[in-house]
């Protein structure tokens, strides 16, 4: 490929504008594209007529023909998190993406925090236990925007389970082979089919855990839990604070964060991978064909969701 690559981001709401000016940033050509006046048909033109990469940044259920239009075309694909909400979409998506799929990635960009990658790099061989939690009031998250009008407030594929999805894949990032064993999740009358809190409940031999999330506590919270015969990590990262703590006393690491940096990070190495070269250094490169598992995972647990009650907290 010679010159800048010719990049189309299919979904013009934020986190598709976001993508849109950081890969101008890096130093592609970009065009934002509304879903609402486009189509499969004009994807295909728009792909057999010389675009490098697609970013796929629009509402979860109408992916599978867009990444299908891609993988026809040959055009390596960015998708966003998640990559599909029923078991069965997942299967189809990963099929139909395979051509593709080496070069192209999901949006799961967590994997690119410091701290994350710090305990990526830790022996965790002796955890025997862990808490991976996030949570903040859905009508507080940004100005001008509502949850009723919203993907996040629709029975099929909305809901803060999908929403709030990365720590279910930095959990099995962390451990693989861990398996669902429960999902219980709180509901909302205006709402129906929609979690407003969710619970995994995760295990493998030796270790159990939990992953948690909601839209209902008034402050920021994301935080991680890992307790261990030989060391616990106690990584806060709304407060940005990380301590492991071992029979010696405790580690802090200063790992500062700007939250743009990880989604900079991913996207310059979709924009290796779309041109050939050589991605970052990062544990878990979350490039298509090696995101299976925690894909299937995320979709297995909304589909297993429990309802077990209801909040009433005011949500509009």
């Amino acid at each position: 490929m010679s010159g800048a690559p010719r990049v189309i981001v299919l979904g013009a709401g934020s986190i598709g504008r976001r993508h849109h000016e950081n890969l101008q940033t890096l130093g592609a050509v970009s065009e934002l594209i509304s879903w609402r006046e486009f189509s499969v048909a004009a994807l295909q033109a728009r792909l057999h007529a010389g675009v490098d990469a697609a970013v796929i940044a629009t509402a979860t259920d109408l992916r599978l023909p867009l990444i299908e239009a891609c993988a026809a075309a040959g055009v390596p694909a960015y998708i966003e998190k998640p990559l599909a909400f029923r078991p069965q979409d997942v299967a189809a998506i990963l099929t139909v993406a395979e051509p593709i799929a080496h070069r192209s990635m999901l949006g799961v960009m967590m994997r690119y925090h410091p701290a994350f990658r710090t305990l990526a790099n830790q022996d965790l061989s002796d955890i025997f236990q862990f808490n991976l939690s996030i949570g903040h009031d859905v009508t507080q998250w940004r100005a001008n925007w509502r949850f009723s009008e919203s993907y996040a407030s629709q029975a099929f594929g909305g809901g803060v389970l999908l929403d709030l999805c990365h720590e279910i894949d930095m959990a099995v990032c962390l451990f693989p082979d861990l398996a669902i064993t429960a999902v219980e999740s709180l509901g909302h009358p205006a709402y129906p089919g929609v979690d407003m809190a969710s619970r995994i409940s995760l295990s493998r031999d030796g270790l159990v855990g939990e992953v948690a999330m909601d839209y209902l506590t008034p402050k920021l919270h994301r935080r991680t839990l890992l307790r261990g015969t030989e060391r616990m990590h106690d990584f806060d990262f709304a407060a940005q604070r990380y301590i492991t703590t071992t029979a010696a006393g405790p580690v802090t690491y200063d790992l500062p964060l700007e939250r743009n940096q990880m989604f900079l990070s991913a996207m310059r190495d979709f924009l290796a991978l779309v041109q050939g070269h050589p991605v970052s250094d990062v544990e878990h490169l979350p490039r298509l064909d090696l995101c299976h598992t925690p894909a299937i995972h995320i979709a297995d647990a909304w589909q297993t969701r429990n309802f077990i009650g209801q909040t009433t907290k005011d949500i509009a």
